[in-house]
């Protein structure tokens, strides 16, 4: 792996790579719950047979189309920077990084991409129960194609079921259901697609309240708004629930961001969850003990996190401070300093296996093989922590707090907002005076940029908060990076921008004009 990199080329891949998933990360959650909510319209159409559900399935299947179409196109680019800007990442993790996204590939998109062309061209072509299994395939197809790629992800957070080849210098899977069944896969696949169904509902809810503004369509917006009520309140309240669960998990495999993400610089027993604050100056050094306030202001729920975390009041939660000198002896976590200390120990290891190898001394090469790389006690205990020999100083494994904070913060305060939202929509439909509160509809159309606003925030909380880490505690990604000239890299973002904007343009104003157009009769 290479050390002296270029920080310029480490910035612009970097901002490649973002640029990339924040525009693909505004395609696919549609993706994800439009589908289901097609796919139920559909049922309800084929078991009535009546001509209004048809007409509203193919409208809302039609804004369905024209999203599924620019998200593939933004999600190849996004495999392919893999191996265009992160060559050492892929060299290194190829072996279980590849996996998952081969499997997603061949099995899931396959199956949404040749389901798909029967969907929107099947209609009077094949039987109704055959179009119908065809849209619940392309659903099914599409949730599982975010399966496997959210597996990978997952397992950058939390790398689990490999071993480290020191021939090769590569990590190879040894336990793929490790991979799969990730603490961190399960949760995070739970709570993306909850998130991806309930962005679809407000979607479906905004675009009604739309059409009731201007007197349009009652009996399908109706119908519309019920439907997406009903799922966005049960995928509100599951986001919630699996947003508890991933919280719990980070505390004990990710607690430096989990810190970062409460803003907790100095851990205690009974600790307060912030439900709302503003940062003071976040320039001091972390490691300076002195009595600063972190918060200009806060709200604060007393012994919160602790229950949270642990079950009870009483449970310690550790700080940034506390994790960069002392670790976490109950939950069996090592401070930064100490974790420092293991990788630069396991570097030294490797570095002697490769001059043995080098200088042909094929004795000490086996010796050295044998009795560290042949050591579960030795992965485990110390080439786990491999990639902090490659910080400078504790303080650079934590990430920048103020963007996780406030990310995590605003993406919590909108997705309760949602379940307000989808609470309200059913009370109004069961009273009768949906339409006879504009007041609602206008919230309800405002609401779609927001619900995407919450979307993207969750995504650059979980990743801004794992830095400097590309793969926890092996690699960081200043390491990983291509080594290729940082012109090119700057070049090819903004030819991406400009490319990704027109896109989105494109998209927009094709809805924007199938909207105002409404269901064909």
């Amino acid at each position: 792996m290479i050390e002296n990199v270029d920080l310029s080329l480490v910035d612009w891949s970097r901002a490649q790579f973002a640029l990339t998933a924040i525009y693909h990360w505004l395609f696919v959650p549609l993706t994800l719950g439009l589908s289901f909510i097609v796919a139920m319209m559909e049922t309800i159409y084929v078991k009535t047979g009546k001509e209004e559900w048809k007409r509203m399935t193919r409208f809302w299947m039609t804004l369905f189309g024209i999203n599924f179409a620019i998200g593939v196109a933004t999600g190849i680019i996004l495999e392919f920077e893999f191996g265009t800007n992160w060559s050492n990442y892929s060299w290194f993790v190829g072996d279980i990084f590849g996996a998952p996204l081969a499997i997603e590939g061949i099995l899931a998109f396959f199956l949404e991409s040749t389901f798909v062309a029967v969907m929107f061209f099947g209609w009077n072509k094949v039987s109704k129960k055959f179009h119908l299994a065809s849209t619940w395939l392309v659903a099914i197809g599409a949730n599982l194609s975010a399966l496997w790629i959210l597996v990978a992800n997952a397992w950058m957070q939390n790398p689990v079921g490999m071993t480290f080849n020191p021939d090769t210098a590569r990590n190879e899977m040894v336990n793929f259901w490790a991979v799969l069944f990730n603490p961190v896969a399960v949760d995070k696949f739970l709570h993306t697609i909850f998130s991806g169904f309930l962005l679809a509902s407000v979607f479906v809810m905004g675009i009604s309240a739309w059409f009731m503004l201007k007197k349009r369509e009652e009996w399908l917006t109706k119908r519309s708004i019920l439907i997406a009520a009903v799922f966005g309140l049960l995928s509100s309240l599951m986001v919630a629930f699996t947003g508890d669960m991933s919280a719990k998990t980070l505390a004990k495999v990710q607690p430096v961001k989990f810190a970062a993400m409460e803003a907790l610089y100095d851990g205690s027993k009974d600790a307060g969850l912030v439900a709302f604050g503003v940062l003071k100056k976040s320039d001091e050094k972390i490691l300076e003990k002195k009595e600063v306030k972190d918060f200009a202001m806060k709200i604060r729920i007393p012994g919160l996190l602790s229950i949270m975390t642990g079950g009870s009041r009483d449970v310690f939660v550790p700080g940034i401070r506390d994790l960069i000198s002392y670790g976490d002896s109950v939950r069996n976590i090592l401070s930064i300093s100490e974790m420092m200390q293991r990788g630069l120990y396991a570097k030294e290891v490797l570095n002697d296996y490769k001059r043995a190898k080098m200088l042909n001394d094929k004795e000490q090469a086996e010796i050295i093989k044998n009795e560290y790389f042949g050591s579960r006690t030795f992965l485990e205990e110390n080439f786990r922590y491999f990639g902090y020999a490659f910080l400078n100083s504790p303080e650079d494994a934590v990430p920048n707090v103020p963007v996780a904070f406030y990310t995590f913060h605003l993406m919590v305060m909108l997705g309760f907002f949602f379940i307000l939202v989808c609470m309200i929509a059913l009370f109004l439909l069961y009273r009768g005076s949906l339409q006879k509160n504009k007041w609602f509809l206008w919230v309800a159309l405002l609401s779609i940029p927001l619900v995407y606003i919450c979307s993207e925030a969750g995504w650059v909380t979980a990743e801004m908060g794992r830095q400097p880490w590309i793969i926890q505690d092996l690699m960081p990604v200043s390491v990983a990076v291509s080594q290729i000239s940082p012109g090119a890299v700057m070049t090819t973002f903004i030819l991406f921008a400009v490319l990704f904007t027109a896109l989105l343009a494109a998209e927009v104003s094709i809805m924007v004009k199938q909207i105002k157009t409404g269901p064909k009769h």
